[in-house]
């Protein structure tokens, strides 16, 4: 035994292995899924748990949240220039912009850009919004389809009908000249009234007019007065020279009768 036993010692410290080992299988599975009997699932689903309705809507009970989308930046920055826009503006046409060739575009950029009257364009998704809640919002009909804005912190509606009387593919809709909506005929007759300098003028010689008449009126009293005064002291002067040039004659004729009676 002890000589098995110092084998047994040596051998494994040689890393030497019994070639029988003994290996414990798991249970093999003999329990597979099979389908629920007719019967019985007519019998679970007529006992299944039916919880009661609430009294109150779930939705009524449950908050809606609305997602919240946020506009790009672009969009914000276009915002803010319709804003700026309609803010400092005096004058704002809107067209309609059927095609037009760039060059043609760029001249009329250009002749609109010396009376400082600009082109803006603007979509409207963007403009709509702000008309909606704004003092503008009699222009949202003109804003369907493609169009454009000129704006001028100046009013030239002549200078602007001029211009694009050479351009018909830019046709005017309507606009807004100093707080006043005005369609297109309403412009046409707005740039046909004289320039503010011209008005002022006029306004001016008819209060002068009126003070001149008035000082006149007040100044007529007393000169007919004086007139009539002037007259009768002419006339008095001039009866009582002749009281004394026909009494003076008649003593040069009573004379010479004494004279000739005292002979």
């Amino acid at each position: 035994m002890a000589a098995t036993a110092l084998c047994c010692r040596g051998l494994c410290r040689t890393g030497w292995l019994p070639t029988l080992q003994i290996v414990r299988y798991a249970k093999s599975v003999t329990r597979h899924w099979k389908a629920m009997h007719f019967e019985r699932q007519k019998l679970m689903a007529v006992t299944e748990y039916i919880a009661p309705k609430l009294a109150i809507p779930e939705k009524c009970v449950t908050p809606y949240i609305r997602a919240i989308k946020e506009e790009n930046g672009y969009a914000k920055l276009l915002r803010r220039q319709v804003t700026e826009t309609f803010r400092d503006s005096k004058m704002i046409a809107v067209c309609q912009h059927n095609f037009i060739p760039s060059e043609e575009m760029l001249l009329m950029k250009h002749r609109l850009r010396k009376h400082n009257i600009h082109v803006k364009f603007f979509p409207n998704e963007i403009v709509r919004p702000y008309l909606s809640v704004s003092k503008y919002k009699n222009l949202l009909p003109l804003f369907v389809g493609c169009s454009l804005m000129l704006v001028s912190p100046e009013i030239k509606a002549k200078e602007m009908l001029r211009i694009l009387k050479n351009v018909p593919q830019i046709n005017l809709l309507g606009a807004c000249i100093d707080n006043t909506i005005l369609s297109n005929q309403g412009v046409v007759n707005y740039s046909k009234l004289p320039t503010m300098e011209i008005i002022q003028g006029q306004v001016v010689g008819t209060l002068s007019l009126l003070a001149s008449q008035t000082c006149a009126l007040l100044h007529h009293s007393p000169v007919h007065l004086t007139a009539l005064l002037d007259q009768y002291i002419k006339e008095q002067s001039g009866g009582a020279g002749e009281t004394d040039g026909k009494a003076g004659e008649g003593q040069a004729e009573l004379g010479p009768a004494k004279s000739s009676v005292g002979l």
